[in-house]
């Protein structure tokens, strides 16, 4: 039977990847996760033309799989371009783009103009459906999850991490670089807040427990985190979200109680697009420059990360 503890030997195993080498270039690493608004479901054919470009940012997207799957977590570096969003695969050699995209373009992009100085890298690892909860959603991220081969969207998210940090030059200048932990941006809670009364009252604990969790595999107890709000559209008959306000409360009180934590709430504005689930491209463009914006402002009251 697979227990907690055997997870956090896994961290412990591969978090000793952070603290490799001399590194010649340092990457300020910001770890992107959550469902499906945070996988990305803008057009690419929709982004202004400022976007489009590459950036001078260099990403590793997971492999987005479901419970039990194979292939969870692996992963290529490569500079940040369109393509990032639902639909995005990689088999560990190369890295398949989609036509969709999803907040990282802006968030990088005004994280970049925040640091102007410094090298830029995303860590990214999303799913759709995917709850925090033990057997929510489509599959979910519960740390004590044995059902199967015992593997889920947390065993794929930390695979993601090891396997990002397991490259000592990610740009490929044939140079060691170093990655430099510094934040955590979290949007996910749809899945918790349609499923059961139980799962949105688990919220604030299983949330408590996944960031902590996050943050000793990147080994900074005070990284900063900015929690998006999640929002119900609204549309249709149906309410599908029937217990959001205990995941709104939930999140609320989980940055209430930490001192490295803020939430991101513009998502309230946000427009919807084909379906009563996601956001349009419009507002995945906003989102990340709402991400950024967040993170500053947390940034500048964590002691380790001001600037």
């Amino acid at each position: 039977m697979k227990m907690f503890l055997m997870k956090k030997t896994a961290l412990a195993c591969f978090a000793s990847l952070l603290s490799c080498s001399t590194m010649a270039d340092e990457y300020l690493t910001f770890f992107m996760a959550g469902q499906s608004n945070m996988d990305g479901y803008g057009y690419v054919s929709e982004l202004p033309s400022d976007l489009v470009k590459e950036q001078d940012v260099m990403i590793f997207h997971g492999n987005g799989v479901f419970d039990n799957q194979d292939n969870g977590g692996v992963g290529k570096w490569g500079k940040l371009k369109p393509g990032h969003g639902t639909g995005f695969k990689s088999d560990g050699k190369s890295n398949t783009l989609s036509k969709r995209f999803g907040a990282e373009l802006t968030f990088a992009n005004a994280i970049q103009q925040q640091y102007p100085n410094k090298k830029i890298a995303i860590i990214k690892y999303a799913v759709g459906g995917t709850g925090l909860a033990l057997n929510t959603g489509y599959s979910n991220w519960y740390p004590n999850f044995t059902e199967g081969s015992g593997l889920n969207q947390y065993d794929f998210a930390l695979e993601t991490i090891k396997n990002a940090y397991a490259v000592s030059d990610i740009n490929g200048d044939g140079k060691s670089d170093t990655l430099k932990p510094m934040g955590i941006i979290w949007m996910q809670g749809e899945a918790d807040a349609h499923a059961s009364e139980a799962s949105a009252n688990a919220y604030l604990t299983n949330l408590t427990t996944m960031m902590n969790l996050f943050r000793a595999a990147l080994r900074e107890d005070d990284l900063p985190v900015v929690i998006g709000k999640i929002t119900d559209s609204e549309m249709g008959e149906e309410d599908i979200m029937p217990y959001i306000h205990r995941v709104h409360l939930a999140q609320q009180l989980f940055v209430e109680s930490d001192n490295c934590a803020t939430y991101m709430s513009n998502s309230d504005t946000y427009t919807y697009g084909d379906d009563p689930w996601h956001y349009t491209s419009k507002s995945f463009i906003q989102m990340g420059k709402d991400f950024a914006l967040s993170y500053k402002q947390i940034a500048q009251t964590c002691r380790t990360f001001k600037r």
